[in-house]
């Protein structure tokens, strides 16, 4: 659970009751993966957006999935 605010993001670790904090950067990953069916869509996605290459933009998704998955915010989807 994930709720924007003017200056930051906030995720709710629903386990513990602990709040992550995310920058810009991260809340717009974080927006385009819940709208997107795989990180892959995702990262085309972002990588329109911002002009960047799609392999860069899939590499730092990749990373900020698993910095996540370690602090138990997302769960994986083994069916996808």
């Amino acid at each position: 659970m994930y709720r924007a605010f003017v200056n930051e993001t906030v995720i709710l670790n629903l386990n513990t009751g602990r709040y992550h904090s995310v920058n810009s950067t991260g809340a717009s990953m974080l927006q385009s993966l819940e709208k997107a069916a795989t990180v892959a869509e995702a990262a085309g996605r972002l990588s329109e957006q911002y002009g960047r290459p799609r392999e860069e933009i899939e590499t730092d998704l990749c990373e900020f999935c698993e910095d996540l998955l370690r602090r138990d915010l997302i769960a994986l989807d083994s069916t996808a």
